[in-house]
Formats: structure tokens, C-alpha cells, sequence
């Protein structure tokens, strides 16, 4: 083995994955050819005429999400009403989302980081809504609670955290429980926030947009790697499920995996141990250090909670508002 591969080996403890990954960056970049090809659509009209509008109303529909998640985790309040749009669904009017609530941080940096990204995601939804214009959809109904049939439950149930839950015995996962818990649920969105810019962005056909698409995609990584890594120094604890914190992140990245297709590309922060020693996963890449992206239909595949092809369902009850809809088909 050549030294360029011992050094690629240190940073995918699994070749399989490592070679999956590259193959998947390889059909990445073949995204921009494949155009709109890429995403789904209400109807086949409506994919032959997306716009950059659709892409960034796609993209505005997460930053509602994303938004009020870390609004509520702060602050113990959704965002603003003023910046939800005419008709759109104000997060505590959804009985679904009563649990949510201010999370009782025990550690001031962590406190600290969950302000300023709320502050940051308020801002990403205000900006597209500004460059939209009239064209920006109004927020949908959004599901940041803490019932045990809610999208947060849901998809610790998926990871293994939380077991069955039923009428006599209801089981739940609350988000903002404690610093953990935050973390937990911020790793969720943040991981899969960087890959939708990143799969959808080369769609993008103004330049300005374009600008300012690559803009939001850094402040996402930027996030991730602060959830990452605040997450990182709590990865010796034990986990809620596995033996560790830092296991518990693979068996998310497991669980998204096994929603958005059959290549093997998440990954979580379990340190790789190579004859260097121990080496931290913050930054999750392929072989070449690369990023990958997915497509919308991924994108909708996890927020969904869903790997067939759907148009509702986990963190959208009903959907999210715009042209692109539809998770794919990976059942």
C-alpha cells in the first residue's frame, strides 16, 4: 500500500465507505449536467421550467426548520411572526410542538453557540425571503416538539436512543433537555443543512444567487463543525444507546444512511485509529478531503423520515411549501 492510500486509510476507518464515498462525489459532480433532472417535482411541467426561485424556496423551507429549532433551543420562543410570511404557520400554534422549550445549558459555551446560530438561521430565512421577494413561501407547518410520535422522537427511535412507544408506556427524545440533548438534535440538521447547499447550489444559474448560496453553505459548515466538535468533547461519555457519545453519532449517521439511498456516505465523529494514533472526525469528507452534497430528494428523503418516495411526513407534517416536494424512492 502506498503511502497516499495508508494516509487516505487513516481517515475512513472503512475502505468500503471511503470508495463509496469517492463514487458518490464522482456522481456529485455530474449534478450541474444533470440539472433539474436532479430534483422532484409536483408535476413533469413543473420540472422543465424549475427556477433559481425553486431552489432558493427549497432551501428557504430548511432555514424555517432549522430556525426554529435553535430559536426555541436558546430562546424558548419560535422565530418571529414577522418572518414565518403571509399565511405561514407559526410553530406554537402546532399542538405537536408544545414540548418545545428553552434548553437549561450547563455549559456557557454551548449556550453561547446555540444563540448565535439562531441568530444566524433567523438571518438565512429573512435574506432569502428578501432575495425572493414576493416569490418566497411562507413557512410550513414544522415539527421541533417533543411528543413521542413527533419527528425528534421518531428519529431517535431510528438511531436506537429511545425504545418503543405506545399508549400505557409512551416513549420520547426532548431535544433540549440538556447540553447533550441539544447536541444531539442540532447534529441531525446541521450535517444534512451543509449537504443540501452543496448538492443543490451548481443549480443555481445567477450568479448572485449563486454568491450567496456558497455564503450560506460556509456559515452551515461552519455550524456543523461547532455541533461537531462540542459534541467531540463529550465523545468519551457514555451514550445514550452505544458506549460512547462519539458512537452515538454513528448510529445517527447510520440512520440517515439508511434513508437517503443505498451508497454509504454520512458519517459520525468516531475517532479513526491508524498507526499515528487517534485521529478526530470533525470534518466529514471523502478520501480527497472533499465534501459531499445530496440532492433535494435526499434532502427530503431525511426530513421526512422517509426512505420512499413521499411528499409529507417527519419534520413537514404536511410537507414543505414551493416546487420541490418529493423525497425519492429508495425503499
Amino acid at each position: 500500500m502506498s503511502e497516499s492510500d495508508q494516509l487516505i486509510q487513516a481517515f475512513d476507518n472503512r475502505a468500503r465507505r471511503r470508495d463509496d464515498r469517492r463514487q458518490l462525489f464522482r456522481m456529485v459532480l455530474g449534478a450541474a449536467a444533470v440539472g433539474a433532472g436532479a430534483f422532484a417535482f409536483t408535476s413533469d411541467a413543473a420540472a422543465q421550467s424549475v427556477t433559481d426561485n425553486d431552489v432558493l424556496n427549497f432551501a428557504l423551507n430548511l432555514e424555517y426548520l432549522e430556525a426554529n429549532f435553535y430559536y426555541y433551543a436558546a430562546f424558548g420562543t419560535p422565530i418571529p411572526t414577522a418572518s414565518i410570511g403571509t399565511g405561514g404557520i407559526p410553530a406554537d400554534s402546532l399542538p405537536i410542538n408544545a414540548g418545545a422549550h428553552i434548553v437549561p445549558f450547563a455549559d456557557r459555551i454551548v449556550r453561547e453557540h446555540a444563540r448565535e446560530i439562531a441568530a444566524d438561521e433567523l438571518a438565512h430565512v429573512n435574506f432569502l425571503r428578501s432575495a425572493l421577494g414576493s416569490a418566497a413561501v411562507a413557512q410550513p407547518q414544522i415539527d421541533v416538539g417533543t411528543t413521542p410520535d413527533g419527528a425528534f422522537s421518531t428519529a431517535a427511535r431510528a438511531a436506537g436512543f429511545i425504545g418503543a412507544s405506545s399508549a400505557t408506556a409512551p416513549t420520547f427524545f426532548d431535544p433540549y433537555a440538556d447540553d447533550l440533548s441539544f447536541l444531539y438534535g442540532a447534529y441531525i440538521f446541521e450535517d444534512v443543512g451543509v449537504t443540501a447547499y452543496k448538492g443543490s447550489s451548481s443549480l443555481l444559474t445567477n450568479k448572485t444567487f449563486l454568491d450567496a448560496a456558497a455564503g450560506i453553505l460556509a456559515t452551515e459548515a461552519y455550524h456543523a463543525a461547532i455541533i461537531r466538535t462540542n459534541i467531540d468533547q463529550l465523545g468519551a461519555r457514555p451514550g445514550l444507546k452505544a458506549a460512547t457519545v462519539r458512537d452515538d453519532t454513528e448510529l445517527v449517521s447510520n440512520a440517515r444512511d439508511s434513508l437517503d439511498g443505498a451508497t454509504d456516505l454520512d458519517q459520525g465523529i468516531a475517532y479513526v485509529t491508524s498507526g499515528a494514533g487517534p485521529t478526530s472526525n470533525i470534518v466529514p469528507t471523502d478520501g480527497n478531503a472533499l465534501a459531499f452534497g445530496r440532492t433535494a430528494q435526499q434532502v427530503l428523503n431525511i426530513v421526512y423520515l422517509n426512505k420512499a418516495a413521499v411528499t409529507a411526513g417527519g419534520f413537514f407534517p404536511n410537507g414543505v411549501n414551493g416546487t420541490i416536494k418529493s423525497s425519492a424512492n429508495n425503499a
